[in-house]
């Protein structure tokens, strides 16, 4: 039986690789997060139940090695992109543990927009991108023009800019980016890249309805264009396992690079519904097992609804990191 660490259980994409392996009979599912209120850490039997420090916390990597080693994981699952680079850079640390995650160079360009553009403009459509400062000031734009942190995950601090003042006052910071502007409609592609970097699948889906940051209702859609400029980008950034490519068409609906999130997406359980179980597909690439040359999709709609999970109060786990206290409403 493999024994499967999944962390980030309190999000969407941490119950969606829970519940993708708890189908699976081969597999005994262990879930872990910082807070005892995370909804998936009830979806596996109390023993299996695990809290951990903040994915920031220094004290983070030392303690899943540990918990690792004390409960005999074979194959370790981060849902959680702060965690990520950590767990990361210290992979040959873990021992018998695989980490089913993409390798740190992967990792780091993704997580870095900038670098990310600079990778990825010879080989897909990438809107311009520039650092603010004289990088960006030199540049010819057609405004409005899109300004974003050049690290970080969702729409946090993104901020249209409507003409020259605007971004000149923003003066020179490098941790800033300023991007063309794409105008047309935008799609998620999920990707899995065989270790070899060889991408077998490419599952473009809308975003029709989002909530903070999720997607929440859409539909997958057969579209050779979106399928091969995302895979061109797993391809460029050396992939290995799963990655959520985002991409907007520009002016002459041409698909174009937004970012890559190289971890599970929030919505995974739409593409395993058409018929690709990514979670499934990693597990048997951290194990060294073969998977096929190509994995095909069906086109199918999902929308998304709140599940309860009910559990006796007794189980519910101590955590200092606990998201809400007991008296709030």
């Amino acid at each position: 039986m493999t024994r499967v660490l999944v962390t980030g259980a309190g999000g969407p994409a941490g119950v969606a690789v829970i519940r993708s392996l708890l189908k699976r009979h081969d597999t005994e599912v262990f879930s872990a997060d910082m807070d005892g209120w995370a909804s998936g850490l009830y979806l596996v039997p109390a023993p299996q139940r695990r809290i951990v420090p903040r994915g920031d916390a220094a004290d983070f990597v030392d303690e899943l090695m540990r918990i690792c080693r004390e409960d005999s994981i074979d194959v370790l699952f981060s849902t959680v992109d702060v965690e990520l680079p950590l767990l990361a850079a210290r992979r040959d640390e873990f021992g018998s543990t695989v980490l089913a995650a993409p390798s740190l160079d992967t990792l780091e360009v993704c997580l870095d927009k900038f670098a990310l553009a600079a990778r990825v403009s010879p080989h897909a459509r990438v809107p311009v991108t520039r650092l603010v400062g004289p990088q960006s000031a030199s540049e010819q734009w057609t405004f409005p023009i899109i300004v974003k942190p050049r690290t970080g995950a969702g729409s946090r601090g993104v901020r249209l800019v409507h003409n020259r003042e605007a971004l000149d006052a923003l003066g020179h910071d490098e941790t800033l980016i300023a991007q063309e502007l794409l105008p047309g409609d935008e799609f998620s592609v999920d990707v899995f890249a065989d270790r070899l970097g060889a991408v077998i699948a490419a599952v473009p889906r809308t975003r029709t309805r989002v909530d903070s940051g999720v997607s929440i209702a859409g539909r997958t859609v057969k579209n050779e264009s979106l399928e091969a400029v995302a895979t061109a980008v797993a391809l460029a950034i050396g992939l290995m396992g799963v990655a959520n490519v985002q991409l907007r068409y520009d002016v002459n609906g041409e698909p174009a690079l937004l970012e890559v999130n190289p971890r599970f997406p929030g919505a995974m359980p739409l593409t395993i519904a058409a018929g690709v179980d990514m979670p499934s597909l990693a597990l048997d690439l951290a194990l060294g097992l073969d998977v096929p040359e190509r994995v095909g999709f069906r086109e199918i709609a999902n929308v998304r609804y709140l599940e309860d999970v009910f559990v006796d109060p007794s189980e519910i786990l101590h955590s200092d990191n606990a998201a809400h206290t007991e008296d709030e409403n």
